[in-house]
């Protein structure tokens, strides 16, 4: 089935706003990014609402941080497609990395096989919200409060060098609060840049598959056109006239369509 999907499939010229709205619609999240996705949770949780029972919701980890942890879910992943006979491999090392790319390809994957399977109707009956707090119920409770603590620990942190800082005179305070005002500034930019410098090379990345995708249609175009059994037709001359233009000006599209009108009243004449 979707084991068979070739890389000039269209699957994987599904746009990354069109994945994301599938998984958010679906799995009631609001993800931004793709590489968001890069724990494998949400791949497990497909896979949940696609064949409902068959993955263990309770080993998922929906906090995973650290490389180790998101390698755990991919391990469950991969053992529900031995479990299904899915022959696809899961290229771990590089997913858990959180390279768009990666990830895009291997989200429009699973896609075009979801789709395969139930036909694009999403599952009116699965609570995708519900099914979540089966694997992170416990995990979320821990993470919750390791996080809670750690801000108390900073605030702490913060209040006792504030009180310091305003025992002291209050000039030095004020250029470590404008110094402080500024990284966070630039911080904020260089994040920005970040981002858009990876929306780029992701959109250079798609077109250039687009580009491909294409070149090799009319490569296949071109290789009908010249079988002995074709070359004669007048409309594989009219499009190798097109094909082999000087240039993609009007002209070689009307020289075409001249040719071939006029074939087609000699044919019928």
């Amino acid at each position: 089935m979707a084991s068979n999907i070739g890389m000039m499939d269209s699957a994987y010229f599904v746009g990354r706003n069109e994945i994301l709205t599938w998984i958010n619609n679906r799995l009631q999240l609001n993800l931004s990014r793709v590489e968001e996705a890069a724990s494998g949770a949400v791949q497990c949780q497909m896979m949940d609402m696609t064949y409902p029972g068959v993955v263990p919701m309770h080993k998922v980890n929906f906090n995973a941080n650290s490389e180790y942890d998101m390698i755990q879910n991919y391990k469950v992943l991969q053992d529900v497609f031995n479990k299904l006979k899915i022959e696809k491999h899961i290229e771990v090392n590089r997913l858990v990395k959180g390279r768009p790319l990666d990830n895009l390809e291997f989200l429009q994957w699973l896609k075009r096989y979801c789709d395969s399977v139930n036909g694009g109707i999403m599952n009116e009956n699965y609570n995708p919200v519900e099914r979540r707090s089966k694997g992170g119920k416990e995990r979320c409770s821990k993470g919750s409060h390791k996080i809670s603590k750690s801000l108390q620990s900073n605030n702490m942190h913060n209040t006792g060098s504030g009180d310091a800082g305003h025992n002291k005179t209050s000039g030095p305070r004020q250029g470590k609060t404008y110094v402080a005002a500024g990284g966070a500034n630039a911080l904020e930019d260089i994040q920005a840049l970040s981002k858009e410098i990876t929306d780029l090379k992701l959109s250079v990345d798609l077109l250039e598959k687009e580009r491909d995708f294409y070149f090799a249609k009319l490569r296949d175009i071109e290789i009908l056109c010249q079988s002995p059994e074709s070359e004669s037709v007048p409309m594989a001359v009219a499009v190798k006239k097109i094909l082999y233009a000087a240039d993609a000006k009007e002209s070689a599209l009307e020289e075409a369509q001249e040719y071939l009108s006029e074939a087609l009243d000699g044919g019928e004449n």
